[in-house]
């Protein structure tokens, strides 16, 4: 359980000076907003005066209708102190942030994937590279405004043994939505749903065998009684 730190809040806002913005505690989650400018300070203060030693992400979050409509939040791990919090700072689309490589080397890798999700650039990052997304993705999928179904879709061709980039193209049958529960009734026939007809015995997916039902004993046709022979005509006496 994360345990609170009496008093650290007001001693960390007088150690970090001119880079405080504002505070605020919620839901035992400690959070400070800090200047662009001041981050970098702000961060080795915590690390090397208050016992954070560890920087557990870097994440982004986007409010487009803000002037600046990037958070980059900062989750910091004192194990001595079995503590957290976090710093924020807010950009826009063109000013970098500062980066905190120089601190810990592994936001190098953190920094990256803000970078390929929101597009928020990171001065003194050395490799800011896409580490999420593939070569020549474009857009940031994370921003509001990306759009849900992307620009391109990939898939591997085989005719030419690589990977291909082609426009989305949705069937028609997939633009029209409803909310309709699948068990409460719902017009439309699912995916699956023909298995539950019954289908002519022999077809790709027979249904059960019906049942034998007994035939009808046929009637044989009565033996034919054979043909009595004539007796022949018995012949006239000869008169002595």
């Amino acid at each position: 359980m994360i345990k609170p730190r009496k008093g650290f809040a007001d001693t960390y806002k007088a150690a970090i000076g001119a880079a405080y913005v504002e505070t605020k505690d919620a839901v035992d989650e400690l959070t400070f907003t800090v200047t662009r400018d001041g981050l970098v300070e702000a961060a080795r203060v915590a690390r090397d005066e208050f016992g954070y030693q560890q920087l557990m992400e870097i994440a982004g979050v986007d409010y487009p209708e803000r002037p600046e409509r990037f958070e980059v939040n900062y989750h910091l791990l004192s194990v001595t102190h079995n503590h957290r919090i976090r710093l924020k700072v807010t950009t826009d689309e063109d000013t970098p942030v500062p980066s905190v490589t120089s601190l810990w080397p592994v936001a190098g890798w953190l920094e990256r994937e803000v970078f390929d999700m929101y597009g928020v650039t990171f001065a003194g990052n050395a490799d800011l590279r896409r580490i999420l997304t593939d070569y020549g993705f474009e857009g940031y999928p994370l921003r509001k405004d990306f759009p849900q179904t992307g620009y391109v879709e990939l898939r591997y061709s085989e005719a030419e043994k690589r990977v291909v980039y082609e426009p989305v193209q949705l069937p028609q049958d997939f633009r029209n939505f409803d909310f309709l529960m699948p068990w409460e009734g719902a017009e439309y026939r699912l995916p699956g749903d023909e298995k539950a007809v019954p289908q002519a015995p022999g077809a790709p997916s027979p249904a059960p065998a019906p049942s034998a039902q007994p035939k009808a004993e046929e009637k044989k046709p009565a033996a034919k009684k054979p043909a009595r022979k004539k007796k022949a005509a018995a012949k006239p006496k000869a008169k002595k």
